[in-house]
């Protein structure tokens, strides 16, 4: 059983590995490296002029504590089958578990003791000692033990394994890392989901009357479990970073990487009705469906460019917006969609 466990253990993580190349990319490191710099020159300015109404650093300080203490999920690398091949080995599963308990508070608890040694200097202005600060790190460390606890008991009632509930914790787990990595490239064994958004249901009424896959294509985004919480998650990032970053050309260029992001995700579009194939049947021509995808990403994309540019304080940050904008509408996703086509 330890073995089975273990190989599903590392072939989770060298997929994982496989997708972190895609990740760290040429120009996603050179961003990296900017923001990073970015962030160390505001964190030094930070404790050199230390506010002086620090109710406002205890507050954020707490919140951050509540989101360490909150993050991590215990991976136990259970699969649907095994509520039935497994189940005679239950037992054994159960001892499973708890290593993986083991793993896992040792695996968040090193994060959440690193980030907060990092923010230490900010502690020692608050009017911690270093004994006390470590004292602190340990209480956290404990709590940080009873809420992993926690969440395991969930799936054992009375020595019992509530397979169904473990499965699917599980599989919500490795697809929330999926959906990760589905930002930088193609991903295997990524599953989706369909709302309705009642909400949204004008917005639909609106394109009716549009041509057929632009129609498809606006349906797919609006209530696919994946495009729309993409672009409004992206989005929302993007506006952030050109209201709170006070460098225009950083803040522009933040922007501009978390909507490339979502362009390159919403290329996906292009594939989403290939498991219809009663649309085939439609007499449309297939270059109206490459030039329907082109429609909407383009009014999608000047659309969030004119919020954008409200957002934006800076008259160079904002021709760099629509430059690059123009750029990755016209041609880049143009080149991308013909490429698929092809």
């Amino acid at each position: 059983m330890k073995e089975l466990f273990d190989s599903r253990r590392h072939s989770f993580i060298n997929q994982m590995l496989k997708y972190l190349r895609y990740v760290f990319n040429d120009h996603f490191v050179l961003v990296l490296m900017f923001l990073l710099g970015f962030i160390l020159i505001q964190y030094s300015q930070f404790l050199t002029h230390f506010p002086k109404n620090r109710y406002i650093v205890f507050l954020v300080l707490f919140a951050l504590i509540l989101l360490l203490l909150s993050w991590g999920r215990v991976a136990t690398y259970l699969e649907s089958a095994d509520q039935q091949f497994l189940l005679p080995k239950e037992t054994e599963v159960l001892e499973q578990i708890k290593r993986s308990k083991m793993r896992s508070f040792g695996v968040w608890v090193g994060v959440q003791s690193i980030v907060l040694i990092i923010l230490a200097p900010i502690f020692l202005r608050l009017g911690f000692t270093v004994f006390s600060f470590f004292l602190f790190l340990v209480v956290l460390a404990f709590v940080k033990w009873f809420i992993i606890d926690y969440k395991v008991k969930k799936w054992i009632q009375d020595g019992k394994l509530d397979w169904k509930r473990a499965v699917f914790d599980e599989e919500r787990r490795k697809q929330s890392l999926l959906k990760f990595f589905a930002l930088f490239t193609t991903v295997k064994g990524l599953s989706t989901s369909v709302k309705r958004r009642q909400f949204l249901d004008g917005i639909l009424k609106l394109f009716q009357k549009q041509r057929l896959w632009f129609s498809l294509y606006v349906r797919a985004f609006l209530r696919s479990g994946d495009y729309f919480s993409l672009f409004v998650r992206l989005f929302v990032l993007s506006l952030l970073s050109l209201l709170f970053i006070r460098n225009h050309f950083l803040s522009a260029s933040l922007a501009l990487v978390f909507n490339y992001l979502l362009f390159f995700q919403l290329l996906a579009l292009y594939r989403h009705y290939d498991y219809q194939y009663l649309i085939t049947l439609y007499p449309v021509d297939r270059q109206e469906k490459k030039q329907d995808l082109q429609q909407f990403l383009r009014r999608l994309a000047y659309f969030m460019t004119a919020i954008e540019l409200l957002m934006t304080f800076n008259i160079q940050s904002a021709l760099l917006i629509v430059i690059v904008m123009i750029i990755l509408v016209e041609v880049y996703l143009s080149h991308k969609i013909g490429k698929m086509i092809d």
